[in-house]
């Protein structure tokens, strides 16, 4: 009989690395898998629709949204994000693990619904100096979106006083180490 997964939530304010560290967690880690969330934003340079997140609608999001289709959503900087419960469900049935790359309010959410099968890591930037040089380091950001993202990180790091462990990356290889010790323990319970 198949092992129902776990899930693993990754939260973080922008550009302190949570996706390189969930990535390079997964290529240590058997049996670690990405969900895909949805967004109304529009793809960056290279996103692939269904790889990177599933490219909706504002209408086509609401829609889902009143249907009870989602586990989790949030807007966030004008967009709507969120997580489809029929795509974690599917994973979970199948005895995968699924790593969430999402939103802080989301990922306490993830904790309410799965309980013990969650585990919630947060990943703190070494300062905010750092952080700040990452996003600009992106070109992805117009200034008006970078100050919209720096003025949340009060916010998201006191919300990730609530998670099950924090991370600072200030090291990629230490910070891996650290997570693939707590991530293998929370799988092997």
């Amino acid at each position: 009989m198949t092992r129902k997964g776990k899930v693993i939530v990754f939260c973080a304010p922008s550009g302190a690395g949570k996706t390189t560290l969930a990535r390079a967690l997964q290529k240590q880690i058997e049996n670690l898998h990405f969900s895909v969330s949805a967004t109304t934003r529009l793809p960056r340079q290279n996103e692939k629709d269904g790889v990177d997140y599933f490219f909706l609608s504002k209408t086509d999001f609401i829609e889902r949204v009143e249907n009870g289709e989602f586990i989790e959503w949030e807007e966030v900087f004008g967009n709507y994000y969120g997580t489809l419960q029929a795509h974690i469900e599917e994973m979970m049935n199948l005895g995968k693990n699924v790593i969430l790359d999402i939103d802080v309010k989301g990922g306490l959410n993830i904790k309410q619904i799965f309980g013990n099968e969650a585990l919630t890591l947060f990943i703190l930037p070494p300062d905010i100096t750092s952080l700040e040089s990452r996003l600009r380091g992106r070109q992805s950001e117009s200034e008006e979106t970078l100050k919209l993202r720096l003025a949340r990180v009060p916010m998201e790091l006191e919300l990730g006083k609530q998670f099950d462990a924090s991370i600072v990356n200030d090291d990629l290889e230490t910070a891996v180490g650290k997570l693939r010790q707590i991530v293998t323990e929370f799988l092997n319970k």
